[in-house]
């Protein structure tokens, strides 16, 4: 998280926080949680269920719920699915080129190619 650097589109320095971070079931640690609101960046993170159990059982020394948004963790499936899609293509999957700039070429012809597709 400490090099996320996203462009801004009229230039200037980069924001080092997104607007909104998606996780699944495996980063939805304490540890993770506490970071994020620390930063003050907005999550959708599914909490499992023996975490939920644990924090039941302790009653009202277990905390608060997390926050969850089902609306927007659907969204998380569009994303793997698109990068799954990339991924078929053999040059994307194994990363043939050498130079991150030609691998990056690589990636928006396919993404071209995926796109006129639909």
């Amino acid at each position: 998280m400490e090099r996320v650097r996203v462009a801004r589109l009229d230039g200037g320095r980069p924001r080092t926080r997104p607007d909104h971070l998606g996780g699944d079931k495996a980063h939805s640690s304490r540890r993770n949680r506490r970071y994020l609101r620390r930063r003050q960046i907005k999550h959708t993170i599914p909490e499992p269920k023996n975490q939920r159990a644990n924090r039941q059982r302790r009653g009202s020394k277990g905390g608060r719920p997390a926050g969850f948004n089902k609306t927007i963790y659907k969204r998380r499936n569009e994303v793997e699915r698109t990068i799954n899609a990339l991924k078929n293509f053999r040059a994307v999957a194994t990363r043939f080129d050498k130079r991150a700039y030609v691998f990056y070429g690589t990636v928006i012809v396919v993404s071209i190619r995926l796109w006129l597709r639909s």
